[in-house]
């Protein structure tokens, strides 16, 4: 399994043996965004912390079906349906047996997990439309389980679940949304970091693999049946734990807020993002929670309309996604001193 061929440029996210040491201009940017992530909600409004947090919490979400997809090559329309149980099941917690707000995410990340792997098994016979359309099938079907009435003392039904926002802890001077950005910031460190490690470590070699070429990774003895099971409960685990957080953020989940556009809004934060990149996922995040707002404020009439024409705008100019974009000026940059040098 560890020589599992890595090929394409997405292949080139992942780091390898003997990967050069980072040069001085990158660990200067990364300290600089470090820099602003941290100091943004001391200079915008609390309205303004939140609107963030929900991105930093769709990040998340995106990071777990860009492992599915952009990685292992499986397509799926119904990673709603995980964010509403990880939702959910935060709530439920928080409501009905007082258990810390932080102490649900492990919980909502491990039933997701167990519910994503299951899923998976049988899905293993399905590829491409016809996996698709399966995971369709789960979007559309838990909303109406969370209406459904014999659940209604768990989930309360059409009414959904209230919660308060929980105060800084140890008296700290911030906000219940300041401290909640930093809570979800922290979360997203985490999940990131190690994403990152699995992707470029052995999995994710056979998770590019199995997706370039199935019958390939087969016969270099890849257990691809147990990778892609093992996949899709990783993607679902962390969206799974992105719906907890955005059940404590938001303080309030009902069955309306998990319907299939929500599916398709993550698979949008994806594609626009960038495919098989970890740094795709922050920037879909920020696509997906501010773009709507944008498209409404521009035109309040018709701004699905405006929403439309940003996304082909955006797949016409940046086809790789904006991390492909990135990548894509990054270079140029780089070979343009050379360039200068060798004409001079």
């Amino acid at each position: 399994m560890t020589n599992a061929p890595v090929t394409g440029a997405e292949a080139r996210t992942i780091a390898g043996p003997g990967k050069p040491a980072m040069s001085p201009a990158r660990l200067a940017g990364i300290a600089l965004a470090v820099a602003v992530a941290l100091g943004l909600p001391f200079v915008v409004s609390d309205f303004h912390s939140f609107q963030l947090t929900q991105a930093i919490i769709y990040a998340i979400a995106l990071l777990g079906l860009n492992m599915l997809t952009g990685y292992n090559g499986q397509i799926s329309l119904g990673h709603g349906a995980f964010y509403a149980i990880g939702a959910y099941t935060a709530a439920i917690l928080i409501d009905k047996a007082g258990v810390p707000y932080y102490a649900t995410l492990p919980v909502a990340g491990i039933l997701c997990f167990v519910v994503g792997f299951l899923f998976g098994l049988p899905a293993l016979r399905l590829e491409g439309l016809y996996l698709a359309l399966a995971t369709l099938a789960l979007a559309l079907v838990v909303p109406q389980l969370l209406r459904f009435r014999p659940l209604e003392g768990l989930t309360d039904g059409v009414q959904g679940i209230s919660l308060d926002k929980p105060e800084a802890p140890f008296g700290l001077p911030l906000t219940p949304d300041q401290w909640l950005y930093f809570f979800a910031l922290l979360v997203a460190a985490i999940m990131f970091w190690a994403g990152h490690n699995m992707l470029k470590g052995r999995i994710g070699r056979a998770m590019i693999a199995i997706r370039d070429h199935h019958i390939s990774a087969e016969t270099m003895g890849i257990n691809t049946a147990l990778v892609k099971s093992t996949t899709f409960g990783v993607s679902a685990l962390y969206t799974g734990v992105a719906g907890a957080l955005s059940a404590v953020v938001v303080a309030f989940v009902a069955p309306d807020s998990f319907e299939l556009f929500l599916s398709i809004s993550l698979l949008v934060g994806m594609v626009i993002g960038g495919l098989a990149s970890v740094s795709g996922a922050i920037y879909g995040g920020l696509f997906v929670q501010f773009v709507p707002n944008v498209a409404e404020e521009i035109s309040k009439a018709a701004p699905w309309a405006i929403y439309g024409v940003i996304l082909i705008l955006f797949m016409y100019f940046m086809p790789a996604g904006i991390a492909g974009f990135v990548r894509q000026v990054q270079g140029r940059l780089r070979t343009a001193p050379t360039r200068s040098s060798a004409d001079g």
